[in-house]
């Protein structure tokens, strides 16, 4: 019926066309691809009809070019040319569909010779609502031809900008090659994206990048149980900083910021260009709902006698193979009402799908009890989801680096009599000697806050676990150290207990649940440290600098920016619903409340130049300079997926990024004299990494190698380092008793309670110690969600925007780039296929692929998104 009014009014196709200029003027014609808001809730709908109305009373998108080549008198010179509004056209004829998408619209320009050749242009919105400009192309420009712009912007109506929005070509520059015409426009632009630095709540329109603190993770206003430190800023609390918000101030405290409600979370502030895409969002909500623990909670009350419980392992396999029904709730409700229609039909599916049935997970697929054995324990500390942790033992016993003034003797009770018949006939000074000798140590991060987490509702140890490097190439362990503060106090050092392996009887649960206790150690280093702090924290403020500091046109942004997708976003959610007081990490985690307090005293150690993959592995002890080996690296450990793998993909990332600088920069002096690149590497130390700025690693940005290095490694944290913590987590870590986040009961002692039942009923004693039923499905919840690609990922190797330069050289490079990732891939499948490398399959019969570039979408244990994407 709308179309019918509307071709009423104006004519057959209800568009009208209107002449600029003289007929005889010669027109440039363009194609605008954009998306339009389009969330399909009712009023949005109707918002999207109204947009039509006010297309037919003379309100329009317009476009003007701005020339490369001619400055505007009026403004001296200094500023390029702009030519007359052109306008959208074919806009009416256009119904918006009910699934957000792509629609290309004419655009016709009045060809100005003063204007001569087209460098940028500037968009007003008239519309009532914001839309999403993908690109521009411009066809037959006079003594050019095809001329391109890549936007992939969102671009609000004109009433909520000061300033215009201008777009540039694919071009490249660097600031002093930018033609003089455009040079004011690129550092507006910059301008415009810092912001004014002035304390007030940004809007969704806003497009300011700016610092703060990790102030808005606690709510004083709630009691000092929800209240928690400032991160960043402080010696006592060093931290990356985030994105800026500027909420207003809690009450109770002034330094920190007040938190949104749960059911806006998806409203907090990111700059607009960073949110997910529609087809991300719809994803990630679907599954993100799984994890609210307030309508998890009466679901299994209701189906289970003991809801805080499993009792068995067939228990915990009914997770994945009968599944929960959907609970109904206020705040279920509340959060329905705060998500658009359009990704409902996902969420609360009407295919009798019960939404908390839960994938299998792939390290119980092929055989139920093989993560039980010892090989499998070990294996996964080279080819699991936390394969960075493990190093060489070059001194027997483990000594502590805590300062004994503060924590005593820290060193390690482990004795030459623990381990000596274990070591198939060598003694422990020739395995030191030989490199066969390995620990995987969490006894100082963890010992300083144990005392205070054993607190809470956790119950754990502090753990060292030395492993044999056997002649099959595979690990085992040998000794398991827990350990816990001295009861009279710190300065006593540690009280320890040494356990050896054993396979039957109470001995061997015993182990079996020394083993747990490590697991649990070593989960929760992995999600605050090896993920969170050293992918998600560590990488926004590249995020943040190279937008306010690097133009859309420099080489160094167009070369770091894919990798940086939707990172802000996922991080603005994590503090919003993950890591804040009382969130699911603190729910899930055994540090609980001191879990992101925990990860800045590590972050005190962090060091830039050591997340280069080979510095990381020379400094773990695990390879060694050698000329000879590939990658100029010889591991220790041969058969060591992780490193394996990684070295493959580094080295190419390092031959692409090495491709790409030496296009643009051909000596030092260029990347010295280069004022945005300057300003971005300055900033970065001064203000992103603020609290690590006197440190003296950091690159002094004066070289190519200096450049290169810094941009390889931006890049290997973004995509492999993080793809190699997180996409293995649903695989692995899934099956809760494989990787238990939590421990609720220490070892039990002989002649107790627990001890009996240890001995009577082993399984269930150990599904009592470690995670228990509400916390493994909030749990698994989450990790499913951060294990999931999205439908419309983009991966190492491939780019969004096919034209995103116009440069043929780093075009091929790219392209030879993408050629070498695929050869890794058929690189990686042959090793997993070799029944000599027993790392990559291990007893579980579950190929290494972290590492593998590509990846369909959903849940697939394989692929290396370009950034920190989820």
């Amino acid at each position: 019926m709308f179309d019918k009014i509307i071709e009423n009014i104006s004519g057959e196709n209800g568009s009208k066309k209107l002449k600029m200029g003289g007929s005889q003027s010669k027109k440039i014609e363009g194609t605008v691809v954009l998306m339009r808001k389009n969330v399909l809730d009712f009023n949005d709908f109707h918002a999207s009809l109204l947009d039509r109305f006010h297309e037919l009373l003379g309100k329009r998108v317009s476009l003007q070019l701005v020339s490369a080549v001619n400055g505007d008198s009026q403004a001296n010179g200094l500023r390029g040319k702009v030519g007359e509004p052109a306008y959208l056209e074919d806009w009416l004829t256009r119904i918006t569909p009910l699934a957000a998408g792509e629609s290309a619209f004419k655009v016709n320009f009045d060809f100005d010779e003063e204007i001569g050749v087209p460098g940028a242009f500037i968009i007003k919105n008239n519309h009532h609502s914001e839309l999403y400009l993908k690109t521009l192309t411009l066809n037959d420009v006079p003594g050019q031809g095809r001329i391109h712009f890549v936007c992939n912007s969102w671009v609000y109506p004109a009433k909520h900008y000061k300033y215009d929005r201008v777009f540039f070509t694919n071009q490249t520059y660097l600031p002093s090659d930018t033609p003089m015409p455009l040079r004011y426009y690129r550092e507006q632009e910059l301008v415009n994206l810092r912001g004014d630095g002035k304390d007030e709540e940004l809007e969704e329109w806003d497009r300011v990048y700016d610092y703060a603190y990790y102030n808005d993770l606690g709510e004083p206003d709630k009691g000092a149980k929800y209240a928690r430190p400032v991160l960043g800023g402080s010696v006592e609390y060093p931290y990356p900083r985030r994105g800026r918000t500027s909420r207003s101030p809690t009450k109770s405290d002034p330094n920190s910021e007040s938190r949104l409600p749960i059911t806006s979370s998806l409203n907090i502030y990111v700059p607009r260009d960073e949110r997910f895409g529609h087809l991300k969002m719809s994803d990630f909500l679907a599954y993100a709902l799984k994890s609210i623990a307030q309508f998890i909670k009466p679901a299994l009350e209701s189906i289970d006698s003991t809801p805080l419980e499993f009792d068995t392992f067939d228990d915990v396999l009914k997770l994945y193979e009968g599944g929960l029904d959907l609970p109904d709730s206020d705040l279920l409700n509340d959060i329905r009402k705060n998500i658009p229609l359009e990704m409902l039909k996902e969420i609360f599916r009407t295919d009798g799908e019960k939404l908390f049935e839960f994938p299998m997970p792939q390290v119980i697929k092929d055989n139920k009890t093989a993560w039980r054995t010892d090989e499998e324990f070990a294996r996964e500390m080279l080819a699991g989801v936390n394969p960075v942790i493990i190093r060489r033992l070059e001194e027997f016993p483990p000594a502590s680096k805590l300062d004994e003034k503060l924590y005593g003797n820290q060193n390690s009770t482990i004795t030459a009599n623990h381990i000596k018949n274990n070591l198939d006939g060598v003694t422990i000074d020739e395995a030191i000697k030989n490199n066969r000798l390995f620990i995987l140590d969490h006894h100082d991060i963890l010992m300083p806050y144990l005392r205070r987490i054993n607190t809470t509702t956790t119950k754990t140890y502090a753990s060292r676990t030395i492993l044999f490097l056997k002649d099959d190439g595979t690990l085992k362990p040998v000794v398991i150290e827990l350990s816990l503060p001295h009861p009279d106090g710190d300065q006593f050092g540690a009280t320890s207990k040494v356990y050896t392996p054993s396979e039957n009887g109470v001995e061997g649960s015993i182990w079996h649940l020394a083993k747990a206790y490590v697991a649990v150690n070593d989960s929760g280093v992995h999600q605050l440290i090896s993920h969170w702090l050293n992918t998600h924290a560590a990488i926004e403020p590249f995020v943040i600098a190279t937008n306010r500091q690097l133009s859309v046109l420099h080489p160094i942004h167009k070369l770091l920016h894919p990798h940086f997708r939707d990172t802000m976003n996922i991080n603005a959610f994590a503090r919003q619903i993950l890591i804040n007081a009382g969130g699911v990490l603190e729910l899930t985690v055994f540090p609980a409340k001191y879990a992101m307090e925990m990860s800045s005293v590590v972050y005190k150690n962090w060091v830039f130049t050591e997340q280069a993959l080979p510095e990381d592995l020379k400094k773990r002890g695990i390879a060694v300079e050698d000329p000879n080996s590939p990658h100029g690296l010889r591991l220790l450990i041969e058969d060591y997926p992780y490193a394996v793998d990684g070295l493959e993909i580094w080295s190419a990332i390092k031959k692409w990024v090495e491709d790409y600088c030496s296009f643009y920069y051909t000596s030092d002096e260029m990347v010295q004299k280069d004022a945005e690149l300057q300003n971005w590497w300055k900033e970065l130390r001064e203000e992103g990494h603020g609290d690590k700025k006197n440190e003296p690693w950091w690159p002094k940005m004066h070289t190519r190698e200096e450049l290169i290095d810094s941009c390889t490694i931006i890049i290997w944290v973004a995509s492999a380092l993080h793809a190699a913590v997180n996409f293995g987590q649903y695989p692995y870590a899934g099956y809760l008793p494989n990787r238990p986040t939590l421990s609720r009961k220490f070892m039990p002692e002989e002649g107790t309670p627990d001890y009996a039942e240890l001995e009577s009923n082993p399984d269930k004693a150990f599904l009592r110690t470690i995670t228990a039923q509400l916390q493994t499905i909030l749990g698994i919840s989450l990790i499913e969600i951060l294990s999931r690609h999205s439908t419309d990922e983009v991966y190492l190797g491939q780019r969004a925007t096919p034209e995103w330069t116009l440069d043929h050289q780093p075009m091929q490079a790219f392209q030879d780039f993408g050629n070498t990732l695929a050869k890794t891939e058929e690189r990686i499948l042959a090793m997993n296929n070799d029944k000599n490398l027993k790392n990559r399959v291990g007893p579980v019969k579950m190929p290494y692929t972290l590492l593998f570039p590509t990846s369909e979408g959903g849940l697939t244990g394989k692929g290396i998104p370009n950034s920190v994407s989820i």
